[in-house]
């Protein structure tokens, strides 16, 4: 999974989000549209502790604990004895496979010969094991990945029939446009592809029909990046969507993909848009209308089969560049084109009608950052609404979602430079203090296995301090 590579594009626009996307925190909210007025209060502390659990790192890792299931009952005791109160299991990874025999795709068997206990199925025995401890459990999938690079393994690399068909197309700095495995990146696929949905799809509903999870979340359910997808069939329902939504009959005549990115850049090895064309904004709604789509028809799967199921998503915390990877996880009511207080330049009229806070009964956001207080950094002192500290983005999301879904916000414990475990307790300690679904750990691995995190500690205690009231 390891959401933490998000972060490289992130912070590569740093500075531009300074320009755009910060607020002062004496200006008035939400002014011509933006965000005040039409959401819930913020009043709701619920203080769950949920603990991802990563397949790749946990189970098929040297240093990991879940590939034995005495293994895995030690450490869900310990998990309850410090406050953790639930699991968000990773159930199809980016190989494309699950970690449970499905109709579908294939199942994990084995990674650098390291396998989980034979005749025993992983998904069923961690939900009936997490249940006897009074856990909540929530499945997740990687929903828009099918191969994993690092190891040319996957759906992509299987069959190459769904490979030529469905990979996603993506630009290189030079416009050419190529397959996005030759580029050295994970498997993606394009999500406006119907094949690729109902495969998504399959996958949602078998999960909740054969086990007793109470919530499914999705994960990377969005686009690569913004150098993708620039496929033919991309192309086809752009002009479709252009013809339909704004009678654009000269749309078919278009140069593809000039007219919507005419020059491009690497930046910290991340290409991004450096001349953007005519259609820019209008292809950032196309595409984050196919990902809102999407969400309509996953949550009415889940609900159609567990209604009582929780429906939910994991995102960065960084909405100012989440256009990128054609996600609006913002409220309905939040528009981010007429919004005078926070500045979007890349919004475009309609662009609030895309998103899905409205579509979610969780909300995830990767708050990956070791600045915690917009205080403890000049530069951030005065602001209200900044996507790179944990305040200023809790800040931000409580605004653009109108406090309707309850959120949790998210600390990565092993991948950034915490400069004490003392640190991440406070951070965990703010998260539960001012969210309204509680915080979510990345990951398992990092607190257990010292060799995992950059401070080379167990991280047990640092949770326990961070629960405690």
């Amino acid at each position: 999974m390891k959401k933490y590579m998000s972060l490289i594009p992130a912070i590569a626009a740093l500075s531009l989000l300074f320009a755009v996307s910060c607020k002062k925190s004496g200006s008035s909210d939400g002014g011509n549209g933006g965000g005040e007025g039409t959401g819930n209060a913020d009043t709701v502390r619920a203080r769950n502790v949920l603990v991802w659990i990563d397949c790749r790192s946990n189970v098929y890792s040297s240093s990991g604990r879940f590939n034995d299931t005495s293994q895995i009952r030690k450490t869900l005791d310990t998990l309850k004895n410090v406050g953790v109160t639930g699991l968000v299991l990773d159930v199809k990874g980016s190989a494309g496979y699950t970690m449970y025999p499905s109709a579908y795709t294939t199942q994990y068997s084995s990674i650098g010969g390291i396998s989980f206990t034979p005749n025993v199925d992983y998904v069923a025995f961690m939900v009936e094991e997490a249940h006897k401890r009074n856990f909540k459990v929530y499945a997740s999938t990687v929903t828009f990945v099918e191969g994993d690079a690092s190891r040319g393994m996957g759906t992509l690399y299987d069959n190459p029939t769904f490979k030529s068909n469905y990979e996603s197309i993506v630009c290189d700095v030079n416009g050419n446009r190529v397959p996005i495995t030759s580029t050295g990146r994970n498997g993606f696929v394009n999500p406006a592809q119907p094949a690729v949905q109902e495969r998504a799809l399959n996958i949602v509903k078998e999960i909740v029909t054969k086990y007793n999870v109470d919530g499914l979340i999705l994960d990377y359910a969005r686009y690569a990046d913004a150098y993708a997808d620039f496929s033919d069939f991309s192309k086809t329902k752009f002009i479709e969507f252009l013809k339909n939504k704004y009678n654009d009959n000269t749309a078919s005549s278009m140069n593809f993909p000039g007219d919507i990115v005419s020059s491009w850049k690497n930046s910290s090895g991340t290409i991004l848009p450096n001349t953007t064309g005519k259609y820019w904004q209008k292809w950032l709604l196309y595409r984050s209308g196919v990902i809102y789509d999407f969400f309509k028809k996953a949550r009415g799967a889940v609900k159609a089969i567990k209604p009582n199921a929780s429906f939910g998503v994991y995102v960065g915390a960084w909405y100012g560049t989440y256009y990128q990877v054609g996600v609006n996880w913002a409220s309905q009511d939040y528009d981010p084109f007429a919004d005078q207080s926070i500045r979007f330049d890349w919004a475009y009229p309609g662009y609030n009608e895309t998103g899905y806070t409205e579509q979610l009964d969780i909300l995830m956001t990767g708050n990956y950052y070791t600045q915690i207080m917009l205080s403890e950094n000049s530069a951030t002192a005065n602001l209200k609404y900044h996507w790179w500290s944990i305040e200023g983005s809790i800040n931000g999301i409580k605004y653009i979602t109108k406090n309707k879904v309850p959120h949790y916000g998210s600390i990565d414990m092993g991948n950034l430079s915490w400069s004490s475990k003392a640190e991440i307790t406070r951070a965990i300690k703010y998260i539960m203090a001012n969210t309204s679904g509680g915080v979510m750990l990345f990951d398992l691995i990092h607190v257990y296995a010292p060799n995992t995190n950059l401070l080379k500690q167990p991280l047990w205690d640092a949770i326990a301090d961070g629960i405690k009231k």
